[in-house]
């Protein structure tokens, strides 16, 4: 791709991101759990926005997983059993800026079965 189409997709994503970002927020009971994907690897974390804290964590590269639907699903439930042990059971999801399919999607669909609420 060139860089001009780049820096559109990338100032779309980020125009995505800012508004979803006014509506949402985390606290100490129910967190806001941010995805984040690169090409290579998927992260997640469950963050505290009042106290601008990061409560759980899971890294895709440290657990050897790809950013794909089988990484998103493996990371999903390695986080699922973190927030678990946190005794945290209801969540806001706030998918980045991605569109809501594929890796994000799938990620979403593995924490709900595993009885994370939101």
């Amino acid at each position: 791709m060139t860089s001009k189409i780049l820096k559109h997709k990338n100032a779309l994503r980020a125009r995505r991101k800012k508004g979803i970002r006014l509506n949402l927020s985390g606290c100490g009971t129910v967190p806001r759990v941010s995805i984040f994907k690169s090409n290579r690897t998927i992260y997640a974390q469950a963050i505290n926005d009042k106290q601008a804290v990061t409560l759980a964590s899971s890294d895709g590269k440290k657990l050897g997983l790809r950013s794909n639907k089988d990484g998103a699903v493996a990371l999903a439930q390695n986080f699922s059993k973190e927030l678990s042990s946190k005794n945290i059971t209801q969540i806001v999801f706030d998918r980045n800026g991605y569109k809501y399919h594929g890796v994000v999607k799938a990620f979403a669909d593995t924490l709900r079965e595993h009885g994370i609420k939101f």
